[in-house]
């Protein structure tokens, strides 16, 4: 089936259709609520505020937004706060055993956890609205105007801007956790990732017909800009590669004799993904990497500029750091996710083993090793995606490496090594992983309609023929 017949299947089938509208029309209703600004915010200090601040926790927070935050919409603070909630909980959920017990109780345990993270979105919205609101009274624009007009910053004692701030964001995030809800429910996909998907690829067309203009205009060598798009095809590909492998562990079922039926006896195995964590891994260490880059430009004295300086794109201590994080966080994540000892007890219940693995300890002990392994690759992947695109942009100023060896490896090597290639890319490494990702479990889900509906239609016709008979 080419791909003309299964686009015209889709929307042929009423209640597929029906979800994919009903998705598009909710993603579109946040794309219209990321421009409504919110109130007693000076739009042109806050627009040269922002472009004087490019990069830092702003510029990584307003990927998420899809550009709210930069321009301080209601849907400002994006969907952060849930996705901060909801890693809380998890982390929680291992140390919790109350928590431990409600993940492990079926539908019921879900719907509990889950409305235990909507409340602390709430929490989080309203800490970090409240944050936002005392911050923005205290910043001015490079023009030396305030982004909160003297009036407004006066007005209720003091306390009106934050109040209206607090009250606008919060409001904003739970409408768009409940725009997120409502898609995972009646539409199609996972709405959360969805909203973040259309945030990031929201800017592609114009970054395009910029793209277009500048090889026009004779900015961009046209040759140059076809063999970068080669690349970043091939980039994909090996994104979609990795996100697809996995290592299958066979596993043995014993068979069981009840009554005058046999159970069990069947061969299958265990998948172990080899990207477990996914691009958590990565939003964790960009997160804690660029907070320290945006307080050296808050601080402004010799020795936080000088820290600025050395864990800024390009520097060789900057790609240690985040090469480090991402190692770290993989491991770290996928021990949360994924539980050996609990997937041992569960194959031993159910009489199942591991071929030449004792069941039990051993089988949790191998297939611990197993995912150790895997995750080093996987982790090393993630790192390796996260960081090309910055190495391409900016190179590695190896001249900053102390006792004359910078100096050395500056004069031995070759000049796009230590400055970069001045590619410029729409996806950094964060945002690619983002966004194949989620294009890869929309299209999985949309499969999957596609394929229960013909079985469906197969059997209808075939009781029709029996009844016949």
């Amino acid at each position: 089936m080419n791909f003309v017949e299964t686009f015209r299947n889709i929307f042929a089938i009423p209640d597929l259709r029906k979800r994919i509208l009903y998705t598009f029309g909710l993603l579109a209703v946040y794309r219209l609520g990321s421009h409504i600004p919110t109130p007693g915010v000076d739009p042109i200090a806050l627009s040269e505020f922002f472009k004087a601040m490019q990069g830092g926790v702003f510029g990584f927070l307003d990927l998420f937004s899809g550009g709210a935050l930069r321009r301080l919409s209601v849907f400002a603070l994006g969907i952060m706060p849930y996705i901060s909630a909801s890693i809380i909980l998890q982390l929680l959920t291992v140390v919790w055993p109350y928590l431990e017990k409600l993940s492990k109780e079926g539908e019921m345990g879900r719907r509990k956890i889950n409305q235990y993270t909507r409340y602390g979105t709430i929490a989080l919205s309203i800490i970090q609205s409240l944050g936002v609101a005392f911050w923005l009274k205290a910043q001015t624009a490079p023009g030396g105007a305030p982004l909160v007009p003297p009036n407004v910053q006066d007005s209720l004692w003091g306390m009106g801007f934050p109040i209206m701030t607090v009250l606008t964001l919060t409001t904003g995030t739970a409408f768009i956790m409940w725009l997120g809800e409502q898609i995972s429910e009646r539409g199609i996909g996972n709405g959360i990732s969805l909203i973040i998907f259309a945030g990031i690829v929201v800017g592609l067309p114009h970054a395009s017909f910029g793209l277009i203009d500048d090889i026009r205009t004779g900015q961009r060598n046209l040759f140059a800009m076809i063999g970068l798009v080669v690349f970043m095809i091939a980039v994909v590909a090996f994104v979609v590669f990795m996100e697809r492998a996995q290592r299958r562990i066979p596993v043995q079922y014993a068979k069981r004799v009840v009554g005058r039926k046999v159970y069990g006896g069947s061969n299958t195995y265990l998948p172990l993904r080899v990207n477990t964590a996914g691009v958590i891994p990565v939003i964790f260490a960009s997160s804690i990497m660029v907070i320290p880059q945006t307080l050296a430009t808050m601080i402004k004295t010799p020795w936080a500029t000088a820290i600025g300086n050395q864990i800024r794109v390009g520097e060789p201590l900057y790609y240690l750091l985040q090469f480090v994080g991402i190692i770290f966080f993989g491991y770290f994540y996928t021990s949360i996710v994924f539980n050996p000892v609990d997937t041992a007890d569960n194959m031993r219940k159910y009489g199942g083993f591991i071929p030449g693995i004792r069941p039990g300890k051993k089988t949790s002990d191998y297939i611990d090793r197993v995912l150790t392994r895997i995750t080093a690759v996987g982790s090393i992947y993630l790192a390796a995606v996260c960081l090309l695109p910055e190495f391409l942009i900016a190179g590695i100023h190896v001249a900053q490496l102390p006792f004359g060896m910078g100096a050395a490896l500056d004069r031995a090597l070759p000049i796009w090594f230590t400055e970069g290639m001045g590619f410029q890319f729409y996806f950094g490494g964060t945002s690619l992983l983002i966004v194949v990702g989620v294009a890869m479990d929309t299209i999985q889900q949309i499969e999957s309609q596609l394929v229960m509906r013909h079985y469906d239609g197969f059997m209808k016709r075939g009781r029709i023929r029996g009844r016949r008979g």
